[in-house]
């Protein structure tokens, strides 16, 4: 199974006005990491950028004006994908998996795409994607209401995996952490 792992940092909570400044994703493939990519990209012109956003990422926005532009980043990304997935095959794609991804990161993921004049974003990916999340709100479901909250911090505490605390919001921690907990979780549920 081909599994892109990824994790968006980002200028703030809104995908029609903010923009990526980080794409943190690791591809595995049947269970081993083929490539670790940790893309740094400069927000859009006319997005938004909010402060309190880049406390959390630990960024200021010099930094990430600085950064390559999107056009750079989307040629990297399209260049390592193609490594491993023909995007005209329609039974070659990857699996799109991450942390909350379905209600956040899928949709700036296809905004920074749109961005950089690429409406094919899905021709890499099956349809529907692997949330993370969801899954461990299945698997955790009958200790639900013993948790704190539903944060990535907090699931992988209780799969008993280690995190930094100081590490967190990097895209390319947060993606590992996340890669352990999908891989903690998948034998309960598949």
């Amino acid at each position: 199974m081909k599994i892109l792992f990824y994790d968006v940092e980002t200028t703030g909570l809104h995908y029609w006005k903010h923009s990526i400044h980080q794409i943190g994703v690791v591809i595995e493939i049947d269970g081993e990491v083929k490539e670790i990519l940790d893309l740094k990209v400069a927000p859009y012109e006319t997005a938004k950028i909010d402060e309190a956003a880049l406390k959390v990422s630990g960024v200021t926005e010099s930094q990430i004006k600085a950064y390559p532009p999107q056009s750079a980043a989307h040629k990297q990304l399209l260049d390592v994908m193609a490594k491993y997935v023909d995007k005209y095959d329609k039974k070659d794609k990857f699996y799109l998996a991450g942390y909350n991804n379905a209600s956040f990161d899928n949709q700036f993921l296809q905004a920074f795409f749109r961005q950089c004049g690429d409406d094919y974003m899905m021709s890499w990916f099956w349809a529907g994607s692997h949330d993370v999340m969801v899954m461990a709100s299945v698997a955790l479901a009958e200790r639900r209401q013993t948790l704190k909250d539903f944060k990535l911090v907090t699931i992988a505490q209780e799969l008993g995996i280690q995190v930094d605390a100081e590490r967190l919001h990097d895209g390319l921690y947060d993606i590992e952490i996340t890669r352990q907990i999908y891989h903690a979780l998948a034998p309960r549920l598949f």
